[in-house]
């Protein structure tokens, strides 16, 4: 679509799509008083339900917010630059005052006024590491646009409470704890795309800390490409301890579904830190992934990525988990939900298929490409100005149903199409990916 369309006339839709289709939904929920934004409203947007601040839509914004202006200040979209600016850091300072409990660990949710609050009552305040990481990674990248070293310090002071209980196995995952005895691939995705991110702020305002940080990417994306790859280029979301992703198959429903949404979204963090790192063969490797899951993951009735699949293709199957507690609610969401097409999955497959394509010149996944291009643009975008309808049925019809959090999140969509923006602009057809 790139060759055939123009790049030119591609980056104009993408640009306009973002300031005309998706940011007015969102610049209209700005908490301007308090900080942040309010992001409990209905699947198409219609109404708000509720003011509570989950600080893991918090995280994503402030992430958002900072590179929304530095890429107005570039001029790469347009807009006000410092209003967003102010706005990111008003979100810092909310963070920074009422996330961080005395512990060090980042409370899971808080009301409009910053007061932490309990998901679930009785269950604690700090209840997902995965709420931390996207605080790390919303204060890294306000701290590099703004100049910040206070907010990179205390990015990177969270960041390691993140691996102390990550190292310790005292880290919550809630409300989808993962088995004892097992791996998740989840938790070395997100630990790298946190890391990455830590990285290039580091680069900025404290050099000394780049290069362990460039180590521990490199050494999370061989863990994914390793622990978690088997010998049909499948990303297993969760493995035996023991064994990783190659052991016998398993017959466990937990151990047997797959994530193409996951394993497309980590392919990408993947093939930017093999650019980063020099390494070709991980490259090479993620592209394969990366096809691997579009394939498996494609729904040929209704077009559309399922949320989740079988080892084999189609729905999820295998017995109950047995060993301990804690995995009827996983493996519930898996049965209950594995037809649904979410937004999350597709904007991540526009960005990794159109980076792969161009760093590689695959003209498959050139292919993959238009044909997701073609039908997230032609199924999720809302009335004008109201940006996606996020959660869809197999046949693409809208549904009232709260994925992982009770929040519509503006955080992959607007993130991606960004990262896109900046991807044409910078791509050069005549030197797809050497190393």
């Amino acid at each position: 679509m790139v060759n055939r369309i123009g790049r030119e006339k591609l980056l104009a839709f993408y640009r306009d799509h973002i300031v005309r289709q998706v940011l007015p939904f969102w610049t209209q929920a700005v908490d301007r008083d308090r900080g942040g934004v309010y992001t409990c409203y209905t699947n198409g947007g219609e109404s708000r339900v509720s003011t509570d601040k989950y600080t893991w839509s918090q995280g994503r914004f402030l992430w958002l917010w900072s590179r929304l202006a530095a890429m107005c200040a570039d001029g790469r979209l347009e807009g006000d630059a410092e209003a967003y600016l102010e706005d990111a850091r008003k979100t810092y300072a909310f963070l920074r005052r009422h996330a961080i409990l005395p512990n060090g660990n980042c409370a899971f949710l808080l009301t409009e006024d910053g007061t932490p609050k309990e998901p679930e009552p009785g269950r604690g305040l700090d209840t997902s590491f995965y709420a931390d990481c996207f605080v790390v990674m919303g204060m890294a990248e306000y701290a590099r646009v703004a100049g910040d070293r206070e907010a990179l310090d205390t990015a990177a002071a969270l960041f390691e409470s993140v691996e102390r209980r990550i190292a310790e196995g005292t880290a919550r995952s809630e409300p989808y704890p993962i088995p004892s005895g097992c791996a998740a691939h989840g938790y070395a995705m997100i630990l790298l795309n946190t890391a990455q991110e830590l990285a290039l702020a580091s680069a900025r305002l404290a050099p000394e800390r780049t290069e362990p940080l460039r180590r521990t990417s490199t050494r999370l994306m061989d863990e994914i490409l390793t622990r978690f790859r088997d010998r049909r280029n499948r990303i297993r979301e969760i493995v035996r301890s023991h064994s990783g992703a190659d052991g016998e198959e398993p017959q466990e429903l937990l151990l047997r579904h797959l994530n193409p949404g996951h394993t497309v979204e980590s392919m990408w963090f993947v093939l930017r830190e093999a650019k980063l790192a020099g390494r070709e063969d991980a490259a090479l490797t993620a592209l394969d992934v990366l096809k691997r899951a579009l394939e498996t993951g494609w729904d040929d009735e209704y077009g559309g990525l399922y949320r989740y699949v079988d080892l084999n293709g189609g729905a999820p199957t295998g017995s109950a988990w047995t060993e301990g507690t804690g995995a009827s609610r996983f493996e519930s969401l898996i049965s209950g939900t594995w037809d649904m097409k979410l937004w999350w999955p597709h904007s991540e497959a526009l960005f990794a298929t159109l980076l792969g394509y161009l760093w590689s010149g695959d003209a498959e996944l050139a292919d993959w490409y238009e044909r997701l291009h073609q039908y997230v643009f032609g199924l999720f975008p809302a009335a004008p100005g109201r940006e996606w309808v996020q959660i869809r049925a197999r046949d693409g019809t809208p549904v009232q149903q709260v994925v992982a959090l009770p929040v519509k999140d503006p955080y992959h969509i607007l993130r991606n199409l960004m990262l896109i923006v900046s991807l044409l602009q910078e791509w050069d057809p005549a030197a797809p990916f050497a190393g």
